[in-house]
């Protein structure tokens, strides 16, 4: 499984969010290594699709994709929607619930 995390430097949630996604693997024993990518440019905001930091991709597809295809591509913090609220992290167990999509997904 590919497992990508972006961030942008100036947003402050990054490190939390990265612990988290670390916490979930290990919690469902996924052994294989985070892509930890730093998004720097504007340019490589669009080149990455990138809808602010921090973000978290499975296989590809963004832990809350309606939120991202919203964002656009732009060096910002991210905004997930949480229980009817905006909040600037994901939750454990939304990271928990896209883990478990990719799973379910057929790979090519």
């Amino acid at each position: 499984m590919r497992i990508e995390f972006l961030y942008w430097e100036e947003c402050p949630s990054h490190d939390e969010a990265l612990r988290r996604l670390r916490e979930v693997l290990a919690e469902e024993g996924v052994r294989d290594p985070v892509e930890i990518i730093r998004v720097d440019t504007d340019e490589q905001a669009e080149a990455l699709r990138f809808p602010g930091s921090p973000t978290i991709r499975f296989d590809g597809v963004d832990i809350q994709p309606e939120g991202a295809e919203r964002a656009g591509s732009a060096l910002t913090c991210r905004a997930y929607r949480v229980d009817g609220r905006i909040s600037p992290l994901p939750t454990k167990g939304m990271i928990r619930e896209a883990l478990r999509r990719a799973w379910q997904e057929p790979r090519a």
